[in-house]
């Protein structure tokens, strides 16, 4: 019974706003047939947003400006009515008289609804409220809008439907708009940041034949011309580093990179990565370049190098803690793998600490699992973890004093990797070596596994300087920024599972 009485009360909101729904296409009908059909307007001169005005009212008042954007609230009262017009950079209130824009554009006005899209011409003033306004000489309807707008959003609790439907997400809700504008400020403070310091911003192919470069599995898609399979990338790194082989000593790329993985409040198919590389240097020319980019960002974005999220702040102003990862699994999980001799002693002591690993793993395969396990939380603020075991890094130059370990760092924040770093590898033997293992790891059942990618050995054959590289996420980045709780909050369209019909 009470599931009937849901569907119907459904049913009875459903007929409510198709009613209303109609009521705005007779509106828009009897505009079209009286020659107001807002959709023939092809443009619209705009002087100033919304805070402009109210940023500079002393200088403004009693001048005549333009804006447009979005009604969102009307009141009518008789003669005279009020609105609030919303356009990028906030709101702002208009008074709209009778007498000042004329008997039939006020008639034409009271019949507008909310979500309508208005240019308003007028003087600014100041209300006997106080509040900063435009007093309307014309109002011109540039659009009109066939759906109903939330009276208060349910996208504040159905985020589903704010993912869907993002269009209306950033209409009734300032603080989504206000994360995208800080996302679009973090891209160009990047590129601001990498420019200053002599990098140049390239772009390189998104369908490759070989996806190498990460550990992930990749999206496959046909390629109709050349009737071949092709992959969509999982990382930029490849191309990079043989552009560095081309002698451009210093270049980065921002973009989509795409991985055929699961969705959760971190990872998202399809997403934002930084990938630079830098001659002549090594992981540790990229720790600095690294807290100095972070900093600068921080600053930036947000005005600060102090960064709230959800329960913890971190403080970028510090130097970053640096630790080998041997001595941060020593630190927090006090097991030693220095004293460990071999593999078998590796499983031994996952197993006592129920620590689950597949057959293939090895020595080094099993510390990663214990950092995973007992480190990463641990690791809130900015914090370098560096030295990987050789088997999780298939692309990174070896210690020399150490071959069982790799010149490589990530860049751990909030628990979170924030980024991924490494002395690159510029040995074609050694790198055909590890490409081999990669191989056999697949064969063993490894499906994120690296390929051999003969045109890359061919590139580090005609000769790699030393170069230091890195990868960025940008949407945890974003995140960390914005103290967004999870990354479909700084996409702004995020993969979601397409909706039947019946449910659209």
């Amino acid at each position: 019974m009470a599931e009937q009485n849901n569907q119907q009360k459904k049913g009875g909101q459903q007929q409510d706003a198709n009613q209303l729904i109609q009521v705005r296409y007779d509106k828009l009908h009897e505009l079209q047939a009286n020659g107001k059909n807002p959709f023939e307007i092809t443009k619209y001169d705009v002087t100033h947003h919304s805070t402009d005005i109210k940023d500079n009212f002393e200088s403004l008042e009693g001048q005549e400006v333009t804006v447009a954007g979005r009604m969102m609230f009307k009141r009518v009262m008789g003669k005279a009515s009020f609105c609030n017009v919303q356009d990028l950079k906030g709101r702002i209130q208009a008074y709209v008289a009778r007498d000042e824009i004329g008997e039939e554009s006020y008639a034409d006005f009271k019949k507008y609804d909310v979500g309508d899209i208005l240019g308003i011409k007028g003087k600014v003033f100041k209300t006997q409220t106080g509040e900063i306004s435009i007093h309307a000489q014309e109002v011109t309807l540039l659009s009109k809008s066939l759906q109903i707008l939330p009276e208060k959003y349910h996208g504040l609790t159905d985020t589903d439907a704010r993912y869907r439907q993002r269009y209306v997400d950033l209409i009734m809700n300032e603080d989504v708009k206000d994360t995208f504008v800080k996302r679009s400020k973090v891209i160009s403070s990047i590129r601001r940041y990498l420019d200053g310091q002599g990098f140049m911003e390239v772009e390189t192919p998104m369908l490759v034949s070989n996806a190498g470069g990460a550990s992930a599995r990749p999206f496959e898609t046909h390629f109709n011309a050349l009737n071949e399979d092709l992959k969509l990338r999982i990382s930029l790194e490849l191309y990079l580093k043989r552009l560095i082989v081309g002698g451009m000593e210093r270049v980065y790329e921002i973009g989509r990179v795409f991985r055929n993985e699961g969705l959760d409040t971190r990872h998202n198919p399809e997403f934002t990565l930084m990938e630079l590389y830098q001659a002549y240097t090594d992981y540790h020319g990229m720790m600095d370049l690294t807290e100095n980019l972070y900093r600068y960002i921080a600053k930036e974005v947000t005005g600060s190098e102090i960064l709230t999220y959800g329960e913890h702040t971190m403080d970028l102003s510090k130097p970053f803690e640096r630790i080998t990862m041997v001595d941060a699994v020593k630190k927090y999980a006090n097991i030693d793998f220095n004293e460990v001799p071999d593999t078998a002693a590796a499983k031994k002591l996952a197993e006592e600490h129920h620590i689950e690993y597949e057959e293939r793993h090895e020595k080094g395969d099993i510390l990663n699992l214990f950092f995973e396990e007992y480190v990463e939380e641990h690791l809130i603020q900015p914090t370098f973890v560096m030295d990987h075991p050789i088997e999780i890094s298939p692309l990174t130059k070896m210690k020399p004093e150490d071959p069982n370990y790799v010149e490589r760092f990530e860049f751990f924040m909030n628990g979170w990797e924030m980024a991924n770093a490494y002395s690159e590898l510029n040995d074609p033997e050694d790198q055909r070596r590890r490409f081999e293992a990669q191989e056999k790891a697949f064969a063993a059942g490894d499906e994120e596994a690296n390929h051999t990618d003969e045109d890359f050995l061919n590139a580090l054959a005609i000769g790699m300087p030393p170069t230091g590289g890195i990868g960025f996420g940008i949407d945890r980045m974003v995140m960390m920024m914005t103290n967004s709780p999870a990354i479909r909050d700084v996409l702004l369209f995020p993969t979601m599972k397409t909706l039947s019909k019946e449910n659209q």
